[in-house]
């Protein structure tokens, strides 16, 4: 009998509450706009939607009410649907459900004040209603929350997708229409590109310590494009620290050049992704195309790459240690900057025996040395990446 009087109940306050219905709706649709004008939307579609989602959601609100189950009803597509609007306009979540919890709280005190008028409701009945109401809100919010992320996700990436295609574009010389890119293209640039499980970790990071604004691409999962743009001039990228900056682990970083208006942008992004290659293989951390221009050059040249390697390395295997001493004074020698003493001390041996270790090299290679030192050190920094094999042969002929 006790179920059957509060069914009678809620279904009485269901009908107060319907009798105020044109009241009720014109009071939430007061508080909506107050909290920011649904006219700003860019689509009329929009904020003529917000009056049939007032009305949807106070329909919902009094079926569960006359309900009174904790299951409820499910929510409306329309609310759903205006959800995904709003996220397409740029509406933000706080405003969505800002707008909700201002109707929910408008419901509420109406909700009470019926159900005190000739005592329709005794406080327990009611403090139960109210809990299934919160109960049911909390579900309903939920639903919003995802449907507006869920449609925010996909506008950005249909957004990024669209701006990456127009940057490409750009990139091949297409006049381009670039007022839809929020970035200034007549400024100063440095192109950078990271690849790596937190690539775009590593590009944000660039950016935050300096003003510098921020043009980025995401070219494939683990590669992005970006480059710094500024209007003060190249030292504004402070591109010592930015060299030495630490990077997330597995992360690998090129910079090009600075540059100057849209040739400098197009220019300072190939020398990026030339450097790219040399800083995947080099584990070092960021890789600045001016220091490896040459072996980003010869990386990407097979000729000229097995050149090297047969003028330069093929020919000190014909030691009994396959090479291996002489292409290690070699590299001492070019680290210590071609100090005879340094590299010495680097091998710890004596003077004499760089020199006649160098004499040595120039025999083999048939040159003398110091007119071939930019091609050695570009062919031991390939071999050094592992990207030119030195045969081992002669070494498996040692007595």
């Amino acid at each position: 009998m006790k179920r059957r009087s509060e069914s009678k109940t809620r279904s009485d306050l269901r009908a107060r509450l319907g009798a105020r219905r044109e009241e009720i709706e014109a009071a939430a649709l007061t508080r909506v706009r107050a909290i920011e004008d649904p006219e700003r939307a860019s689509d009329p579609a929009y904020a003529e939607g917000l009056r049939a989602a007032v009305a949807s959601a106070l329909d919902y609100a009094l079926e569960a009410i006359g309900s009174g189950g904790e299951n409820g009803p499910p929510p409306p597509v329309g609310l759903l649907a205006q959800a995904r609007l709003a996220a397409r306009n740029g509406v933000s979540l706080d405003t969505v459900l800002r707008r909700y919890f201002a109707g929910y709280t408008l419901l509420g005190y109406f909700t009470i004040e019926e159900a005190g008028k000739d005592g329709l409701m005794d406080p327990t009945e009611l403090k139960r209603l109210l809990a299934v109401q919160a109960s049911l809100f909390d579900r309903l919010l939920a639903a919003i929350g995802e449907e507006h992320a869920r449609e925010s996700q996909a506008r950005l990436r249909s957004t990024g997708r669209r701006q990456a295609e127009r940057i490409i574009r750009l990139l091949e010389g297409e006049l381009i229409d670039t007022a839809e890119i929020a970035y200034d293209f007549e400024g100063h640039h440095l192109g950078a590109v990271a690849s790596g499980p937190h690539a775009e970790e590593a590009i944000r990071s660039l950016a935050e310590p300096r003003d510098c604004r921020l043009l980025t691409v995401e070219r494939r999962e683990g590669t992005v494009w970006a480059w710094l743009g500024t209007r003060t001039g190249p030292e504004a990228f402070a591109l010592g620290a930015l060299a030495s900056a630490p990077l997330p682990e597995g992360t690998a970083l090129s910079l090009g050049e600075p540059g100057e208006g849209l040739a400098g942008w197009r220019l300072t992004h190939r020398q990026a992704v030339a450097a790219l290659p040399v800083a995947l293989r080099s584990g070092e951390g960021a890789v600045r195309y001016r220091d490896v221009a040459l072996l980003a050059a010869a990386l990407k040249d097979e000729v000229l790459a097995e050149s090297l390697r047969e003028l330069y390395l093929r020919p000190l295997e014909g030691e009994r240690d396959g090479g291996l001493v002489l292409r290690e004074t070699l590299r001492a020698y070019l680290a210590a900057g071609r100090s005879l003493s340094a590299a010495a001390s680097t091998l710890s041996v004596n003077r004499r025996t760089i020199g006649s270790r160098l004499r040595r090299t120039e025999e083999k290679i048939g040159r003398p040395f110091r007119a071939v030192l930019a091609d050695l050190e570009i062919t031991l920094r390939l071999e050094q990446l592992g990207l030119l094999e030195t045969s081992q042969s002669a070494l498996s002929d040692r007595p």
